[in-house]
């Protein structure tokens, strides 16, 4: 049972990490800044709460009354981190919004298209 128990947390925390290296990827890939904070808002709040799932499932797996208290005292910071990490992002968003910070907009082909045509 403990190896099992070792295999589940060890594959959460290695999504997690996976996640959060999607995440830091996206940070450096994306265009603009509001693209930056949804990759960095969403993958560092579903990463957070997988590893720290995993360690939960980790600790709660050799069990004890005391293992058990810490496992739940694990998932409550996973549950604080999932309600203020959204909140937070939205928070930063909106002050760049009204800071002036302009979305990135693609090129419309037909703008591109209409302005290469001559007009004779």
């Amino acid at each position: 049972m403990s190896f099992l128990i070792n295999m589940i947390s060890g594959a959460l925390v290695l999504v997690g990490l996976t996640f959060f290296l999607a995440a830091a990827v996206g940070v450096i890939r994306f265009p603009d800044f509001y693209t930056r904070m949804h990759a960095a808002g969403k993958g560092d709040t579903l990463s957070t709460i997988l590893i720290l799932l995993g360690i939960a499932v980790f600790t709660a797996g050799n069990f004890s009354v005391d293992n058990l208290l810490i496992a739940v005292k694990i998932m409550a910071i996973a549950v604080f981190i999932m309600l203020t990490s959204p909140t937070s992002t939205h928070a930063l968003m909106q002050a760049g919004y009204d800071d002036g910070i302009k979305p990135f907009e693609k090129e419309k082909e037909d703008e591109i298209e209409t302005e290469e045509k001559p007009t004779a």
